[in-house]
């Protein structure tokens, strides 16, 4: 394994650049606020995925997405009047209200998973060795990072 020492840090800059380059180049913001009717920054994407593994608190949301609290309640809110979330009892506790996903709230999500897992046409320059190589190197930087 390479040490900090066997690599330049030029080289790793570089590296470091390219990469960030090509996902900004091709990212997907703009299909993804076409396909969701709002600009996917500001937290609202970001809740409706949270809330694909079931319903949550306000103060769970908050905490999972290090949002205060009075601001998950304006991206709560935002949801809400776009029909993709709703607030219910919480059956275990009826002084609190879950947030849980409506089903145009899981259509959203569907369709933000289709246009994030398609590729960028750019792609299809790589060869099959090349992409299995990219998948490789890419799977060993995230293998390296915590969560």
């Amino acid at each position: 394994m390479p040490n900090d020492a066997d690599v330049p840090e030029e080289l790793t800059r570089e590296v470091w650049s390219l990469l960030y380059t090509f996902v900004e180049h091709n990212g997907r913001k703009r299909e993804l606020a076409e396909a969701l009717g709002f600009r996917p920054g500001a937290g609202r994407a970001k809740v409706l995925f949270r809330l694909r593994s079931g319903p949550m608190t306000l103060g769970e949301i908050a905490r999972a997405e290090r949002f205060d609290a009075p601001y998950a309640t304006v991206i709560v809110d935002q949801l809400e009047e776009k029909k993709m979330v709703k607030r219910q009892a919480d059956p275990s506790d009826h002084r609190r209200k879950l947030v849980a996903l409506t089903p145009a709230g899981e259509r959203a999500i569907a369709i933000a998973d289709k246009v994030l897992s398609t590729p960028p046409a750019v792609m299809n320059r790589l060869t099959d060795a090349e992409l299995r190589t990219l998948t490789v190197l890419l799977t060993r930087l995230l293998e390296g990072q915590s969560s």
